[in-house]
């Protein structure tokens, strides 16, 4: 193996330096500033591209397509990134490629790869899988591995533990099907941060996975005799304050509609005249006819909920087609969350599930269960659990052993590309 990239959730510097850190596994990491905004999805366009959103396309972590007047999350398709990989020119010379775990991945340019990929059964729940290239590859990852963990990826027992899963396949991969240049994402920081906050003593079984997890992957590139970089995505911020719920206000306001089906609101995108993508601390506000922007604009900035109403223009950094015409930033110490219901007897029954793919909003209640619904199980929508919160642009962390120059994601990002 000749270099080593991972990206990692949740590294910001402020919680490195806090902890002493800031040498860790040999590395000597040093603060940058994050995409904007700073979510998974965005930064790891951002991160194999060393372009802006308003150029990759990936916005946030969901995608509103206008066409079909519809919302969907953490689609894996590597198309929706848009412009020239840093790999493309090693790959040209012949070297093998590898992304492992990153967003927007399947279909993706390189010669190793493997995902989460659960398959949604018809008579409902799902076969746990990971998606893996070269095709006989998933077998000998069942065989050394067993199945991949996707309970412990994302939902109410999600764990720092998937972190220590992802480097599990990467390694395995390395042995079996190795390649030159590898992208590898680890999770691990994520969750309890999202639940508890960035500075709650629980957080701490996290910090220690990934300590020994970036010590392994040191050791591994050493002895491989290759370079190692390291960045963080985004930086979690402590929620000290109630979520905005921008859809409430659009719908107040008669802007965003609902249908009612057996006591329940659906969303009546066709019909809505504004929509909120919420996604972390930002919301994408899709307004199909410009004459309704100022008014939709207007009710929102009246709520004082927001630190930002920004109209989409070509100068800004998440301006691309595929944004809001709108975009919301909430108020330090707060997020958006997507629900457009008071009444939960109104929630759609998706909201006390897991249906990441299907919600119109990134919903972190779902790190929660409901706790008044031990006997059947349901996902929580108490939004004031969540301590946690990202996506206004911060400072990160990133190492190398590379002499990388830039100050920004994006600055290493190209200097990467130089040094592939």
């Amino acid at each position: 193996m000749k270099h080593l990239v991972v990206s990692v959730a949740g590294l910001g510097w402020r919680d490195l330096e806090a902890r002493g850190l800031a040498r860790l596994a040999g590395l000597e990491f040093r603060p940058a500033r994050s995409v904007f905004p700073a979510v998974t999805c965005t930064a790891q366009a951002g991160l194999r591209t060393a372009l802006p959103a308003r150029e990759h396309g990936m916005v946030c972590n969901g995608a509103w397509s206008r066409t079909l007047r519809r919302a969907s999350f953490w689609e894996q398709a590597a198309g929706l990134v848009r412009g020239e990989r840093i790999w493309a020119a090693a790959r040209a010379r012949g070297d093998a490629v590898g992304m492992f775990f990153f967003q927007q991945s399947l279909g993706e340019s390189v010669d190793r790869l493997v995902s989460p990929a659960h398959v949604h059964k018809h008579e409902g729940g799902s076969i746990l899988y990971r998606y893996a290239q070269p095709p006989e590859a998933d077998a000998a990852l069942r065989a050394r591995n067993g199945a991949f963990p996707l309970h412990r990826y994302w939902g109410p027992i999600a764990h720092p533990k998937a972190g220590d899963a992802c480097l599990a396949d990467f390694l395995a991969m390395q042995a079996s099907f190795p390649c030159d240049v590898a992208f590898l994402y680890l999770p691990t920081l994520d969750y309890d941060a999202q639940r508890f906050g960035p500075d709650d003593p629980r957080g701490e079984r996290a910090w220690t996975h990934f300590r020994r997890e970036l010590e392994t992957l040191a050791a591994f590139a050493e002895k491989a005799g290759a370079s190692l970089t390291v960045l963080g995505e985004y930086a979690i911020a402590s929620v000290s304050a109630p979520p905005a719920f921008p859809n409430r206000t659009l719908r107040e306001a008669g802007l965003f509609r609902t249908r009612t089906l057996r006591g329940m609101a659906y969303p009546d995108f066709p019909a809505s005249r504004a929509f909120a993508m919420c996604d972390h601390e930002i919301a994408h506000v899709y307004v199909p006819d410009p004459a309704d922007v100022p008014a939709a604009r207007a009710a929102l900035e009246a709520t004082g909920c927001y630190e930002l109403v920004q109209e989409r223009a070509p100068d800004l950094e998440w301006a691309h087609e595929t944004a809001g015409e709108l975009l919301l930033l909430a108020k330090a110490g707060s997020w958006c969350a997507y629900p457009w219901w008071t009444d939960r007897r109104e929630a759609p029954d998706y909201a006390t599930h897991i249906d990441i793919h299907n919600k119109p909003g990134y919903d972190p209640s779902e790190l929660f269960f409901d706790r008044s619904l031990w006997l059947h199980p349901r996902t929580c929508q108490d939004h004031s659990r969540i301590r946690g919160t990202h996506g206004r642009a911060c400072e990160v962390s990133v190492a190398s052993t590379l002499p990388l120059g830039g100050s920004s994601a994006l600055g290493i990002a190209a200097s990467l590309r130089g040094a592939l």
